[in-house]
């Protein structure tokens, strides 16, 4: 049984190592990056929906504050004052109907958060594909 001499263009074992080392580190630095890229997106979807439920609660005091004038008014009805109140109904009536918008929004922008579903899948294959496995 003849063997084969090496030659100097054939890798090391040392050098085999290096290279595995140094693309794993390179996998798992890529897979990091995509699971950062995806969570902004779904942090932003987040802020965005978090504003909308404060800028709903910012109405809803402001409502609160119209319907309780408007009781006071009512309470102190003075006979020529309807058209008045009838006003401050209309307005709390068009705040709570805005605040109502404001939480329709807002629920599907957080329904859109979502987990880094590709960094997920891609980091379950990883060791799949150490193994030799594809």
């Amino acid at each position: 049984m003849a063997t084969e001499p090496v030659l100097d263009t054939d890798p090391t074992i040392g050098r085999l190592v290096t290279d595995a080392s140094r693309d794993i580190s390179t996998l798992i630095s890529k897979e990091i990056e995509l699971a950062k890229s995806e969570l902004k997106v779904s942090v932003k979807a987040g802020g965005i929906g978090i504003g909308l439920f404060a800028g709903a609660g910012f109405l809803a005091v402001l409502a609160v504050i119209m319907l309780s004038v408007a009781i006071a008014y009512f309470i102190n009805w003075n006979g020529d004052g309807l058209a008045l109140h009838w006003a401050f109904l209309i307005v709390f009536g068009f705040y709570l109907l805005l605040a109502g918008l404001l939480v329709f929004f807002g629920i599907r922008k957080i329904k859109q958060v979502r987990a880094p579903e590709g960094a997920i899948r891609q980091g379950k294959e990883i060791p799949g594909a150490l193994k030799g496995h594809s």
